[in-house]
């Protein structure tokens, strides 16, 4: 056995050969893959080989998409069958309500590629006689989709691999991970069979790794254990159910191709046929986590016993919507281990706090995904960027507040919701409230109906005593809808607060600080006392992070970051400093994010509600723009409370950040409170602030920034010191400008908005997609915003929104629609 390589993968399902063979194929070629038993007896073997093209979210789309598209080549390179089927997907739909989710997912599906196709019931029962539609409202084809054999398609994948001089070791076990300062020692042990168990015996080897590659499945949680990290993957039992063959498809296949695959999402199933039979899988509710702390060592390519009664409803629904199925026996029956995470997508990407150590785990659609993780992973590793936004898949968006017991409930509720319709203005309710402000109390006790992002409980808007947020869920204007409307006329007439307390905050000092974050960042650092947006960079060029930074003194900074984001930004920033160091100097890096909580004031009534409880020898001019000027901050008492006050607002009013010493927040809410009945302060949520950041044009984190465009693209040359230098300047100006980001009017609907997710068309051609959406209360219209050709980026352009199934005209409109001159902004009094 090879004892140094330069990448070593460890596990040997459908991910790790993917990852595997990808590297091989991408320029590395030492690459060795070891598999503590045979390929494909992890959870690969039991999988059910579908590949669901159907995905929410636009990276898992491009994911799945190259999957598919790959694995029909495997063939052809490697002389073996993959056993793909590319028999079609018939996803159905039993409400409007499914149909709307259809619509959406497949203008997203046109920003990538997909196909698809549009059926009645009519035509669906037209074309396949066994099923029943008289219940339906329609459904989405994807003709290129089907199914495929996890065992061959692995085994294809293997043999790539090792064409490409992959060595691949099997019945080896990696029971240790040490990081030398440059490179990995795993110490691997040899495991044998014993008993009819796989047990480890006393030879073991150590290999030398520059990079260490975990695909361990549903070992997961002892692979964690190993790097001294935490990550959710923890598998949930998932249950299928073969058929004995059904006569009636027997004699109907006699004259036609297999049956496409069908998934009936409003019964929790999918459907497929196998043998002259059906496999129906269910995602019922009650199915439980497994192996939370280990895989019991003589568990190897086995299964949990079968519970019919959980599946009853889902089976009897089969029934339902085959009649000829009612009287085919069960012919085999699986219950195994499938893992997941608590959003449902994996984790791929860089371990946190770790070097050359990557994480392909937690993979709930892992045979759909394997192809593309792999693809995109060695991007990563190779290149130092994927050409997609990895950052939704990216395993630092959990930080190390999470435990086992919140990822198996969540893991659970994850597994049950996979055909629950994916609202885009969904809440899950499992752990909740799990992290929360001191003031979440009083925000409840108000109507706040709350949003979660890293584990934070964040008001997305307020509602009336006895409102629903659950039952005001839609893909169009939902019941919250007016609520955000009068909320973000609050800001633009008023006065608002919007808790911003979830933001990441970090505090970067020390003698190498100035000459570090100079570097680390693309825009001019502020003076002592100032703010500026700016952009940390990948090495390709992209936007990695969006901080506003404040310059507390000549050597310490205050960064603020997406709330959602601290861990992902802090590994970042924490690993850059370390690199550089020794060049800059010492830089220390701090995670303050908990020690201080926001309070967001905006609105021209700004000053009316502050004053007040201003503790300043002259509190008339105290906020004054020559005594406080826009884009400046300073320290300031309200009431008992030191706040570092911030005059900037995300909203594009007047306004400033409060950050105070979150021991102090009730004390603050309280007198904020009080202060405000005389300006008729109105609480606000996220959902308002999403609208009115929009009709500024400032880009968020997530949406419009990614590590797949640019600062140029995005368009915000003005936040970009060419002057200096900076980390992957070279790589931004030599991307050029692909695509550029631009705000769009969209003449939409009147009973709906747009997501974010929705496809831009000028004609019949796809130039564009965005990347935000909502409704703008200064237009009275639909607004969105999003990314088009340069060529048809200037304001007045007229282009078209698919909404709806439907195309809706939009117009190109100037950066920043509403006050441009930014007159509202920096108002005096």
């Amino acid at each position: 056995m090879k004892t140094e390589v330069k990448a070593l993968v460890i596990g040997g399902g459908a991910v790790g050969t993917s990852i595997a063979y990808h590297l091989a194929r991408a320029g590395w070629d030492d690459v060795m893959l070891i598999e503590r038993d045979e390929l494909t007896s992890g959870s690969t073997w039991h999988a059910a080989g579908l590949l669901p093209l159907f995905n929410m979210s636009y990276a898992s789309t491009w994911i799945h998409k190259y999957s598919v598209d790959f694995y029909k080549t495997l063939e052809a390179e490697t002389g073996l069958d993959a056993g793909f089927f590319v028999v079609g997907n018939l996803r159905m739909a039993q409400s409007d309500t499914r149909m709307d989710e259809y619509m959406l997912y497949a203008s997203t599906a046109e920003t990538c590629g997909v196909p698809y196709e549009w059926l009645s019931p009519g035509d669906i029962k037209d074309r396949w006689p066994l099923v029943r539609t008289d219940d339906l409202k329609g459904a989405i084809f994807h003709p290129t989709d089907g199914y495929i054999n996890p065992a061959d398609v692995t085994m294809a994948m293997a043999k790539g691999a090792r064409q490409r001089g992959v060595v691949i070791e099997r019945k080896w076990q990696a029971d240790a991970l040490r990081w030398t300062g440059d490179a990995w020692e795993v110490t691997l042990t040899k495991m044998v069979e014993k008993g009819g168990n796989l047990v480890p015996s006393d030879e073991q080897v150590v290999i030398t790794a520059e990079h260490v590659v975990t695909a361990s499945g549903n070992h997961a949680q002892r692979t964690a254990r190993m790097l001294g990290i935490k990550m959710p993957a923890i598998p949930v039992e998932h249950q299928y159910v073969v058929t004995e063959p059904d006569p009636a498809l027997v004699e109907w296949r006699k004259d036609n191709p297999q049956h496409p695959v069908l998934r009936d999402p409003d019964a929790k199933w999918y459907v497929r046929e196998e043998r002259g039979g059906w496999i129906l899988g269910p995602y019922e509710r009650g199915a439980p986590a497994r192996f939370e702390y280990d895989v019991p060592e003589g568990f190897r390519a086995d299964l949990f016993p079968l519970d019919l009664e959980r599946i009853e409803e889902e089976y009897m629904s089969m029934i339902h919507r085959i009649p000829s199925s009612e009287h085919v026996g069960l012919k085999d029956d699986f219950n195994g281990p499938i893992c997941y995470t608590p959003d449902g997508n994996p984790l791929l990407g860089p371990a946190p706090g770790l070097r050359n150590m990557w994480l392909a785990e937690g993979f709930s659609f892992g045979i759909t995904a394997a192809g593309g993780a792999g693809h995109y992973l060695a991007q990563m590793m190779v290149e130092g960027e994927a050409e997609i936004d990895m950052a939704s898949v990216d395993p630092r968006r959990y930080g190390p507040w999470m435990t086992t017991e919140y990822a198996a409930r969540k893991n659970e509720e994850s597994y049950e919701h996979v055909y629950l319709p994916h609202f885009p203005d969904e809440e899950r309710p499992a752990c909740r409230p799990l992290r929360t402000s001191p003031a979440y109390d009083r925000q409840k006790a108000r109507g706040a109906q709350f949003g979660q992002a890293n584990g934070w409980e964040r008001p997305n808007y307020y509602a009336p005593e006895g409102f629903s947020d659950f039952d005001s869920r839609s893909f169009r204007r939902g019941g919250w809808w007016q609520y955000a409307v009068d909320e973000a006329r609050a800001i633009r007439d008023g006065v608002g607060l919007i808790d911003a307390t979830a933001f990441a905050k970090h505090v970067v000092k020390g003698p190498g600080a100035t000459q570090f974050l100079d570097w680390f960042t693309c825009n001019r650092l502020p003076k002592t006392g100032r703010i500026t947006l700016t952009y940390a960079l990948t090495s390709a060029g992209t936007v990695r992070t969006e901080y506003t930074m404040v310059r507390l003194a000549e050597n310490e900074y205050y960064l603020i970051s997406a709330g959602g984001w601290a861990e992902y930004d802090g590994d970042f920033l924490r690993k850059a400093a370390q690199d550089k160091a020794g060049e800059f100097g010492y830089i220390e890096v701090q995670d303050v994010t908990t020690q201080w909580g926001v309070f967001a004031i905006a609105g021209p009534k700004s000053r009316d509600l502050l004053r007040p409880l201003l503790r300043d020898a002259d509190p008339d001019s105290a906020l004054s723009n020559k005594r406080f000027p826009w884009l400046s901050a300073r320290n300031i008492e309200l009431g008992m409370c030191p706040v570092r006050a911030i005059r900037v607002a995300y909203t594009g009013e007047l306004g400033w950040e409060l950050h105070h010493p979150i021991e102090m927040q009730n004390h603050l809410w309280d007198r904020l409170m009080e202060a405000g009945e005389a300006p008729g302060l109105r609480l606000v949520g996220g959902r308002a602030q999403n609208w009115l950041r929009q009709e500024k044009s400032y880009r968020a984190f997530g949406t419009e920034l990614a590590r797949d465009v640019t600062p140029l693209e995005a368009d915000l040359v003005r936040f970009v010191d060419q002057s200096k230098d900076f980390h992957g300047k070279a790589a931004m100006n030599e991307t050029g400008i692909r695509m550029i980001a631009v705000s769009l009017l969209i003449d939409g609907p009147d009973d709906a908005d747009p997501w974010g997710r929705e496809v831009i068309c000028a004609g019949d051609d796809r130039v564009g997609r965005l990347t935000s959406g909502g409704y703008s209360v200064a237009f009275g219209k639909s607004i969105g915003m999003g990314y088009v050709r340069p060529d048809l980026a200037a304001p007045g352009t007229r282009l078209q929104v698919k909404m709806l199934n439907r195309f809706w005209p939009a117009e190109v409109v100037a950066e920043s629609p509403y006050d441009p001159g930014n007159e509202r902004i920096r108002r005096d009094g």
